[in-house]
């Protein structure tokens, strides 16, 4: 398993969205999405360190957000969620809601589980994940790249030198 993000339960996403990017350098934000399979309306922010945060709201949410508890769960990455949810219940793990797609992970199977570690949600990544990682890795290289050759040309049009 690899840690992906955690998710916060919200009354409202764009408020919390709002205050995130004022405390915090935050990356990216996703389009929110209303998710039928989960009942809950979702968006990923993603902070300039690579951590991420997944804003939920609705009816799957509610009763947490009654006892101003923000924090619902923890999400990995895992290879085979069959094999890692049998692995889990073995150890001790109820399994919470069955694996279903979501889609604010490209439609790939999630599933939720009771834990001694709280709430998690299980993404499958079906033998991808090595990939996944080494896909973010080249994203994240190619956009250092053009930051700094944006930069660069940016520098020499300051100093009226011609950059090729």
């Amino acid at each position: 398993m690899k840690f992906h993000h955690i998710g916060i339960a919200t009354n409202n996403i764009e408020e919390s969205i709002s205050k995130l990017k004022k405390f915090f350098d935050v990356s990216d934000i996703s389009k929110t999405v209303y998710d039928v399979n989960q009942d809950a309306s979702l968006c990923m922010v993603t902070m300039s360190d690579g951590i991420k945060i997944e804003l939920i709201n609705g009816k799957v949410v509610e009763n947490i957000l009654r006892k101003r508890q923000y924090l619902y769960h923890t999400c990995y990455l895992v290879e085979d969620i069959d094999k890692t949810i049998k692995e889990l219940e073995e150890d001790g793990a109820v399994l919470v809601k069955e694996p279903k797609e979501a889609i604010l992970f490209d439609n790939r199977k999630v599933a939720f589980l009771m834990w001694n570690l709280g709430l998690i949600e299980l993404i499958n990544f079906g033998g991808g994940l090595h990939n996944y990682i080494l896909i973010n890795y080249v994203i994240l290289h190619n956009l250092i790249f053009i930051q700094i050759k944006f930069e660069l040309i940016t520098k020499c049009k300051k100093a009226r030198i011609r950059y090729e």
